[in-house]
């Protein structure tokens, strides 16, 4: 069992995940697909790449992606924290609480347990991208919470350019 703080789940993990299988000019692209590649993609982010790891990132992200979408309840993320415990820790600090898991998991959990603090903490913020034709999502730290484009530069100004091309056609 690898143990880690609660604190280490960055939701930038999360969206490095969420993100991994882009559509790049019209072809589907992922940096989880092949040995080298996803084995680059989790040494990145304090995996090791192993094949266990691998094939529990791409269905963590699977599963992810159909819960913030609205496909799939969060109920079906449970099987993802099987085998994952939470002890309390007394530090000098104060109380911290560190999470228990098996090592090929360990980078899967963060990715659940940063999208169950994303929810807590910033309730329908987390979402995909609103350009019909990409696959990416995006946080929206934004204070109106109005954000609708993983890029502004990418797929905003291409809403907004289609936008404009029907309304002189």
């Amino acid at each position: 069992m690898d143990a880690h703080p609660i604190g280490t789940h960055s939701t930038d993990t999360l969206l490095d995940l969420l993100n991994s299988r882009p559509r790049v000019d019209g072809e589907d692209q992922d940096a989880l697909a092949d040995p080298a590649g996803g084995r680059r993609w989790a040494r990145e982010h304090g995996g090791d790449g192993g094949p266990a790891e691998l094939a529990l990132l791409r269905e963590a992200r699977d599963t992810l992606q159909a819960v913030v979408r609205g496909e799939a309840p969060p109920t079906a993320l449970s099987p993802l924290l099987e085998g994952v415990r939470q002890i309390p820790e007394l530090t000098a600090d104060g109380l911290r609480w560190r999470v228990e898991t098996p090592p090929h998991a360990r980078l899967a959990v963060a990715a659940v347990l940063a999208w169950a603090a994303t929810e807590e903490q910033l309730p329908g913020r987390l979402r995909p991208c609103a350009n019909d034709e990409c696959r990416l999502f995006l946080l929206d730290r934004s204070r109106a919470n109005r954000a609708r484009w993983c890029s502004m530069a990418v797929c905003g100004n291409r809403a907004k350019a289609r936008r404009h091309y029907q309304r002189t056609r």
